[in-house]
């Protein structure tokens, strides 16, 4: 069974170099042979953290790291097809989220003793969180990046995991209080004000990067992952209904105020209206699908580049168009074998703070899936997330592998057992 989980790395690696060694043929004779070393380089240091996981060296679980990595390919893959010069770039980051996730298992008992501090998380949740509506700069339309000299970065994504922890610890550590000296209020069971005070402010600095970023998929990411944790923490039903009133209303005012709430609640209603203009990137992207159908037109036989901005947000619109409905069920149902593989191992641990540190950390990597998959296919409004380990993005490769390092760490038995 083990072995099993190595052969599917391989297969993992077979499927980007044969995806690059289409590209490759296609641009014929002008061959851009720069990307074969970056991913032998990939496919090297994949195998060997693959083989420490098989003997057990940092966790118990096996199978998580080839479905991220045949995400990762899948990526690659569509990168070199789309935008070429972002393939070499997108491999070297690959390389680094491997190599960080390493540190992290090395490091992962330093890094649950951390665990346990909520106030210090919770206060370099907040100041990571307002970097980029301090000093912010707009890319793209959302004003969620820091412009450190050549490096752009975005402060939301390694937000989402100090998030995590830090609801985790104050949830295991306040669950009693959040669920005792409740006050009657209609069919509401409220707590004291000061228990629910840190929940409230996490749910204002969503609506915030909601209003001033103009960042409505890492609001809407950062507000489910605090609803769907705390929901997991305390088993109230009161929480989930104050929280859902908190943004229905603080979503009506923003569309009353500001403009740029209102043309993407427009698009998403009927982006038919202006095909041409500011719902253009919607439109092109239902076309894609359409022109994909089951199977799709073939990798390299599409049109994707129609699409403005397809290596970022919509990537899984490319993906629908060349491989069809196939190809975009795969990659759900990957994606819902990760959170399976996530909440089966929270289920096995014995200590509240574990628990709530896997299941949230699930919960972000599968809600952002969601969310984006949902915009570009107008099921909800278009957010400018990233799907996690396809869509370009340093930022967002980097902070998913911690997410899946801390992952791994928590699965070993010393910890499911309660160490």
């Amino acid at each position: 069974m083990k072995s099993k989980s190595l052969l599917l790395i391989v297969i993992d690696f077979m499927i980007m170099f044969l995806g690059l060694g289409i590209i490759m043929l296609n641009h014929y004779p002008a061959v851009d042979y720069s990307p074969v070393p970056w991913a032998l380089g990939a496919a090297v240091l994949a195998i060997v953290i693959q083989i420490f996981l098989i003997r057990g060296r940092f966790s118990d679980d096996i199978w998580i790291f080839p479905m991220v990595l045949f995400c990762s390919s899948i990526g690659i893959i569509m990168l070199g097809r789309l935008k070429p010069v972002l393939c070499v770039p997108q491999l070297r980051w690959l390389i680094i989220g491997m190599f960080i996730m390493l540190l992290v298992l090395y490091f992962s008992r330093q890094l649950k003793n951390m665990m346990q501090y909520q106030y210090i998380l919770g206060i370099c949740t907040l100041v990571v969180l307002c970097l980029s509506l301090i000093f912010g700069v707009e890319i793209g339309g959302s004003k969620n990046w820091l412009v450190l000299g050549p490096i752009s970065v975005q402060p939301s994504e390694f937000g989402k995991i100090l998030l995590v922890l830090f609801l985790a610890a104050f949830l295991s550590d306040h669950r009693d209080m959040l669920l005792a000296s409740r006050r009657k209020f209609l069919f509401l069971d409220l707590p004291p004000l000061r228990f629910i005070a840190p929940l409230l402010v996490i749910w204002g600095i969503a609506i915030l990067m909601f209003v001033v970023q103009r960042d409505l998929g890492s609001a809407l990411l950062f507000f489910c992952m605090a609803v769907f944790m705390t929901y997991m923490g305390t088993g109230s039903k009161s929480y989930v209904f104050i929280a859902l009133c908190f943004i229905c209303i603080g979503a009506a005012v923003s569309y009353a105020l500001f403009s740029h709430v209102q043309v993407r609640f427009n698009i998403w209603l009927d982006p038919w209206s202006d095909a041409v203009g500011q719902a253009y990137q919607v439109v092109q992207s239902l076309f894609a699908f359409a022109a994909g159908g089951v199977w799709g037109t073939g990798f390299t036989h599409g049109h994707p580049n129609l699409i403005p901005e397809v290596h970022t947000d919509f990537i899984f619109s490319a993906i629908g168009e060349e491989f069809g409905l196939v190809g975009c069920t795969t990659i759900m149902i990957v994606y819902a074998l990760m959170f399976y593989r996530g909440i089966m191992i929270a289920m096995d641990c014995k200590r509240d703070l574990h628990t709530l540190v896997v299941a949230g950390f699930s919960i972000a990597l599968f809600t952002q899936a969601f969310i984006i998959i949902a915009g570009v296919t107008k099921f909800l409004p278009l957010t400018g997330i990233t799907l996690p380990f396809i869509s370009y993005g340093g930022s967002s490769m980097v902070s998913g592998f911690i997410m899946i390092g801390l992952l791994l760490a928590l699965s070993k038995k010393e910890n499911i057992h309660g160490a």
